[in-house]
Parts: C-alpha cells; sequence; structure tokens
C-alpha cells in the first residue's frame, strides 16, 4: 500500500482555493475543465471526433488493430459538467490497457438538459450501436456521474426491452439523489472533493424539481436489477458517494447479478484518474480492464 502517495494526493486536493462564494454553471465547467487537462492522457490511443446517435462523441482507438468490441464511456461531471476530453484520462487508459476502442458519448447536460435527458441520449447512443453490433460486444463504463448513467442507462435499455450489454464499469458512481447514504455523513470531512452540501445543490440541477425517490434517480435505493449484466464498481475509501457503490452491490447481489465490489481504502473520488501519482491508480485500471476483456472475449 502506497500510504505516503495516498496521503500526499490528499494533501494536494486539499490545498485547492475554496472560494467562498457559489459559482455560476460556467464557472464550474471551466474550472472543472481546467482540473481534468491536468490529469496524464495516454499519447498512444487515437482520437477522432464522432457522432452517436446525433451526438457528438470522441472514437479512442488503440494502437494497432483493435480487439473486437466497443466501450461505450459516459464521462463525469456531476450531470451538468464534463465532455467526453475531460474523462480521456480514462477512457484512453482504458483502450490503452485493453486494445479494445471507445466510444466516448458528449451527453447533455443540466440545467439546460435536466433529468431524464442524459439517460435518453446514453440510451439513444446505445441503440444506435446495436445496430450494427451484437450487445455481447458492448460494455458500458463511466466515472462519477457517468458511472452511474452506465447503471441507470442499463435500467433504460431493459425496461425499453432492449437486449442487455455484456458488462458495466463503474468507477466512483453517483447512485443516489436521494442523498440517504451513511457514507454522506460519515465521510464529512475526510473526502476532499464534496460533502453532502455540495453535491444537493449540483444534483438540484439535474433533478430540476423531479421526485429522486425514484430507480432512474437512486438506483442504490429503489432499483430493481433484475436481469443485468455483470458489473465492477470500483470506490474509494475516502467518499461521501461510497455507500452508492456499496448499496447498488447488495441489490446486484440480491437480483442474482455477478457483481464486484473493488474498494480501495484512502483515496478519493475517481482515484483512477491519479495514474502519475498514485499506484492504486494504475492498478485499478488494470483490473478493470481485466473486467472487460472477460466480458467480450
Amino acid at each position: 500500500m502506497s500510504r505516503d502517495q495516498r496521503r500526499a494526493v490528499d494533501e494536494k486536493l486539499r490545498q485547492a482555493p475554496q472560494g467562498s462564494e457559489p459559482l455560476s454553471v460556467e464557472q464550474m465547467r471551466t474550472g472543472f475543465a481546467a482540473m481534468m487537462s491536468e490529469f496524464p492522457v495516454p499519447a498512444e490511443p487515437r482520437q477522432t471526433p464522432a457522432t452517436l446517435a446525433g451526438r457528438p462523441a470522441v472514437l479512442v482507438e488503440p494502437p494497432g488493430d483493435p480487439r473486437p468490441g466497443t466501450i461505450l464511456y459516459f464521462h463525469g461531471g456531476s450531470f451538468s459538467l464534463g465532455s467526453p476530453h475531460t474523462a480521456m484520462a480514462l477512457t484512453a487508459n482504458l483502450v490503452l490497457r485493453t486494445g479494445i476502442r471507445a466510444l466516448s458519448l458528449d451527453y447533455r447536460l443540466a440545467p439546460e438538459h435536466p433529468f431524464p435527458a442524459g439517460i435518453e441520449d446514453c440510451l439513444a447512443a446505445y441503440r444506435s450501436l446495436l445496430e450494427d453490433a451484437d450487445p455481447s460486444s458492448i460494455v458500458f463504463a463511466g466515472d462519477s456521474a457517468g458511472g452511474g448513467l452506465s447503471v441507470t442507462t442499463t435500467l433504460a435499455a431493459r425496461d425499453a426491452g432492449l437486449p442487455m450489454p455484456a458488462g458495466i464499469v463503474a468507477f466512483s458512481p453517483g447512485l443516489d439523489h436521494t442523498r440517504t447514504g451513511a457514507s454522506m455523513e460519515t465521510k464529512e470531512g475526510i473526502d476532499p472533493f464534496f460533502t453532502r452540501e455540495s453535491i444537493g445543490r449540483t444534483g438540484e440541477l439535474y433533478l430540476a424539481g423531479a421526485d429522486p425517490a425514484q430507480p432512474l434517480l437512486a438506483p442504490a435505493v429503489h432499483a430493481d436489477l433484475t436481469g443485468f449484466p455483470p458489473i465492477l464498481l470500483q470506490v474509494g475509501g475516502n467518499e461521501v458517494l461510497l455507500d452508492d457503490s456499496v448499496r447498488l452491490a447488495k441489490r446486484a447481489r440480491d437480483a442474482d447479478v455477478d457483481v464486484i465490489l473493488d474498494f480501495t481504502a484512502d483515496v478519493p473520488h475517481v482515484f483512477q484518474t491519479f495514474t502519475d501519482a498514485l499506484d492504486e491508480a494504475g492498478q485499478a485500471l488494470d483490473r478493470a480492464a481485466l473486467f472487460i476483456q472477460q466480458r467480450l472475449a
């Protein structure tokens, strides 16, 4: 365990300046893009602008001939920030480690496009892929809000009568807009990124008045996962969102769904991006890559 690395990452995150006034959405988007641009992106994968179900996307391909299959990637950003480019460190690493291409979707964001617009875009992207590909050749993956979308898009696909993808990979997913997990309290002050209050502020942009107590907004609390494909949940010990993954894993178990709850202690939200500073980041990505390869074998 790289305790010194974990401590250094935590100290660096806590040195970030904290403003006294809430930021506008545009300020948050600019700041988020700047922060994510600091994470190293492997140079080997090729990035090409693409379109998927009428939405912009980025096709990320490995060097050489790709292995069969597609990773449909959903970026993070509290459902209101980010783009395929802000998640490129994760997407490119998965492509490089698996040898499988990825399509990262630029789904619509709140508050301009609140719930369920993002899910609708992700579901439309999956429908588009199914026109030319077998569902057994597609894996959903995402981080944070995008990790939540990997689960809720699967719910929407199942309820629409579509076949299930081969698997789901979710890095630190947001899975409960009711914010009722115990870690919302127990990890307060330990999480260097979020508090229950801050997640509530951005969550309101996405909810736009919708009742959060429903499967597509709180799958960790309300979703029936019957018929789901295998799930890999990776989460860190220093996250207020920890119990989102813990509770979804239990719901998967209760629905007789294959699930891996991959917990790493004393690391922050979406720690897999810290490949330049944290040994556990690369190790977690290796495990995620193995899961994807096994699903698409």
